[in-house]
């Protein structure tokens, strides 16, 4: 349905009523919130990491071990860091919850993540040639690329991006930059140099990898081959939760893709409307809306990324509403129904055709 341009200034200004609502709301619930979870975080840590130890005792203790660890690095990098990181709890002036000296356990540099991520993606959202998070430039996810022979084994691709995603994660700014090659692409800039881009690309990923692999290994004395094997397990475990929460959140059958002429000069009520189309929710229970860091309500996330993510199961229920008032899709499902919707889409597009972009207006 294409609005005019009356609906659109209406739903900019209902999409602003229901933020300016929440952040009136915003206070002592919200602080205790994130901070209980910090707590649960780091506790779920520690008790992992002993555990491990103690796996020579029953093998059960290490692999209760590992799954703490694992929701240990679940929560730092989805309830925490990805909100953290979004400036959502800025106005604590709480110095370990301010998205500009959080860092994350992962392999990429809170920094990097916050320039392709938090501006380029969030502000050009599936439109292609602007948002390089479309499809990561790995797989091909729409017919606005041509297909290539390399796509027809991008299942593959898509699993071992997962298994690896905190790495992939960490190398795609220098990627899209082709920083190593050194042929980057005549209109495409950084905020920083390539050195301190190949920098903090070096420096993040080798104390993630001598922190886990080495200095926990070590102090760990007889056990080291054990707590060798549990922390790269948590690892595979959180990587192939975030890659799935971030592919059902944005790549499902029914998300739409832009061009760039269709979204130049676009009002905020337009930008808004592209977000409701690009992205995906998934319904579920509170424990597993925490997990994904409340990215079940991605739909949510990018019509308001700076607000508390907490919110956002309710504030679902009134954006879905106002969607319907509209005439706007609204895709949400189980997350069963929506991961096969990915898988459907990964696997259609790895051979030619398929649909282009949709028009906005």
């Amino acid at each position: 349905m294409k609005l005019s341009t009356e609906q659109f200034s209406a739903l900019e200004h209902e999409l602003d009523s229901l933020k300016q609502q929440v952040q009136q709301q915003l206070g002592d619930a919200d602080a205790r919130y994130i901070r209980r979870v910090l707590l649960v975080q780091r506790m779920s840590a520690l008790s992992g990491r002993v555990l491990m130890v103690l796996g020579f005792i029953t093998p059960w203790l290490w692999l209760i071990g590992v799954l703490l660890l694992a929701l240990a690095k679940i929560l730092d990098n989805m309830e925490i860091g990805h909100n953290v990181l979004h400036g959502q709890y800025d106005w604590l002036n709480d110095p370990v919850l301010h998205s500009r000296r959080f860092e994350w356990d992962i392999a990429c540099d809170a920094g990097s993540w916050q320039r392709t991520h938090n501006y380029e993606h969030h502000t050009y959202t599936n439109i292609i040639g602007k948002d390089r998070d479309f499809g990561y430039g790995l797989l091909r996810l729409s017919n606005d690329f041509r297909w290539r022979l390399r796509n027809l084994w991008q299942g593959g691709t898509y699993l071992l991006l997962s298994m690896l995603f905190q790495w992939g994660v960490s190398y795609h700014e220098l990627a899209a930059q082709r920083v190593f090659a050194g042929n980057k692409k005549a209109d495409r800039h950084s905020q920083i140099s390539d050195s301190e881009l190949k920098r903090a690309f070096f420096s993040k990923g080798a104390r993630q990898l001598l922190k886990d692999y080495l200095f926990f290994p070590l102090i760990a004395g007889p056990m080291w081959l054990w707590v060798l094997s549990g922390n790269l397990l948590a690892n595979l475990l959180r990587n192939l939760w975030t890659s799935t929460v971030i592919f059902c959140g944005h790549f499902t059958k029914e998300v739409h893709t832009f061009t760039v002429a269709q979204c130049e000069n676009e009002s905020r009520g337009q930008w808004y409307y592209r977000q409701m189309l690009g992205s995906s929710n998934f319904t579920g229970p509170t424990w597993l809306h925490i997990l994904t860091g409340h990215l079940s309500c991605q739909i949510e996330h990018h019509l308001f990324p700076d607000i508390p993510a907490r919110h956002y199961p309710a504030m679902a229920q009134q954006v879905q509403a106002i969607a319907e008032k509209y005439g706007i899709s609204y895709n949400t499902g189980s997350f069963l129904s929506q991961y096969s919707s990915v898988f459907w889409r990964i696997m259609r597009y790895s051979l030619p055709g398929g649909a282009k972009a949709v028009k906005i207006s």
